[in-house]
């Protein structure tokens, strides 16, 4: 519709009727070059899960529309492919490609519950690794997309026993995709999403740092500083050396006693007793705040 993205069958495939759909695992040829013909990638059997985001949009997008065993040009915007960071060293930024593709193969994803724990795990790493270059690229609604999913791969249902190292394996992608997760809903001041994530690694691990500086990032951010500052106490506590932590806390410790100034003046104004001195000392004990 917008012309960002151009599909042009080279070869015809077998019928509508055997196009994949999502949720497939679809193996496709892939090359994909420049606007100067360099070609920039190049992947006999490169096999992903359709409308998962695991690859760039305008294959995500396009391989939906092919038949099996069609070879298609398309012609994608640096939209839907490498953006305005375009990738180091090869494809510079808003770069425009073309992606000659061949459908091989489509079938039904594997079974969750039938997954070894070393399986669900480098599923679960492939998702999470997926958010983080999203992440990196600042699409932090498809980030979320990703480690949502990764979330969802680690906590389905096995019929298959793990041991207990495959179990701590996959606590660990679970708590970097909560952490990560948290990270980005923090990025879209999604702050009762992020509040939810920090506390789900809170519960598994009560030191994580990582979680303790959000959740305070996170209470901050929404004017609790109160409850804010024990928490990036804590995380401190655990690393004295981290600048970022010590730089946030300083932040905080002056923001809350500002907030304290304005909310005693307030009390006064309240009270109708402008002066510092006529206040009852008592009054303070008893602010809710």
């Amino acid at each position: 519709g917008s012309g960002l993205l151009k599909k042009k069958t080279l070869v015809p495939g077998q019928g509508v009727d055997t196009r994949p759909r999502k949720g497939q695992d679809v193996t496709i040829r892939l090359k994909a070059t420049l606007e100067d013909g360099t070609v920039v990638e190049e992947d006999p059997a490169l096999t992903f899960t359709l409308g998962d985001c695991d690859v760039l949009q305008a294959l995500d997008l396009c391989v939906q529309l092919l038949e099996m065993g069609e070879t298609a040009l398309i012609v994608s915007d640096a939209k839907y492919c490498y953006g305005a960071q375009g990738r180091s060293p090869d494809i510079p930024p808003n770069a425009s490609l073309t992606l000659e593709v061949e459908l091989l193969a489509a079938r039904a994803a594997p079974d969750l519950e039938l997954l070894s724990g070393k399986e669900k795990v480098q599923l679960a790493n492939r998702k999470r690794e997926r958010g983080n270059y999203f992440y990196q690229q600042a699409d932090y609604v498809l980030a979320i997309n990703s480690y949502d999913i990764a979330l969802r791969i680690i906590g389905s249902n096995s019929k298959v026993d793990f041991s207990p190292d495959e179990e701590a394996e996959l606590l660990d992608v679970k708590v970097k995709c909560l952490n990560n997760l948290a990270a980005s809903q923090l990025k879209l001041d999604h702050y009762k999403a992020a509040l939810k994530s920090c506390n789900l690694v809170l519960e598994h691990q009560p030191e994580n740092i990582k979680a303790l500086f959000r959740k305070g990032k996170v209470l901050a951010q929404q004017g609790e500083y109160r409850e804010a500052i024990p928490i990036l106490k804590a995380a401190l506590k655990l690393e004295p050396s981290n600048k970022t932590i010590h730089a946030e806390l300083s932040k905080l410790v002056k923001k809350h006693a500002d907030q304290r100034n304005v909310e005693t003046e307030m009390y006064r104004k309240m009270l109708g007793n402008p002066s510092a001195s006529g206040t009852p000392r008592k009054c303070k004990d008893k602010l809710p705040w």
